[in-house]
């Protein structure tokens, strides 16, 4: 490992699992499709409601557009951030570099469910 969390360092007890989610997740806005996959990987972490990562094939990446917007986790990384074209500002974000213990989720892309529709089959 060349880029070890320090989170973790810190924090030994802190417990982030990362699965196949097993299931189909899709995501909307207004009814349009905006993401749909059987690919999905699902992270619990602590207390926080999961979360579901999804592949950028089967996100409609045309309806995304980055922005300047970054947080700071210490347990995966900086995050990179989209606005949906017509839609909520920093709906979506990805962990492009993320630490190495959280490798797992580099590149996929995760939507905020106060913004759009998620949909678990």
């Amino acid at each position: 490992m060349s880029n070890p969390a320090p989170g973790f360092k810190k924090r030994p007890d802190h417990r982030i699992e990362n699965r196949p989610a097993g299931v189909r997740v899709q995501v909307k806005l207004n009814g349009e499709v905006i993401a749909d996959t059987r690919n999905a990987l699902v992270m619990h972490e602590g207390t926080y409601a999961p979360v579901y990562y999804l592949p950028r094939a089967d996100v409609k990446m045309e309806r995304l557009v980055r922005t300047s917007h970054r947080t700071h986790c210490p347990f995966k990384g900086d995050a990179s951030y989209y606005s949906i074209t017509g839609g909520p500002e920093n709906a979506v974000w990805s962990y492009e570099q993320p630490y190495d213990e959280m490798r797992v989720i580099e590149g996929l892309l995760a939507f905020y469910p106060d913004k759009v529709e998620i949909a678990v089959t």
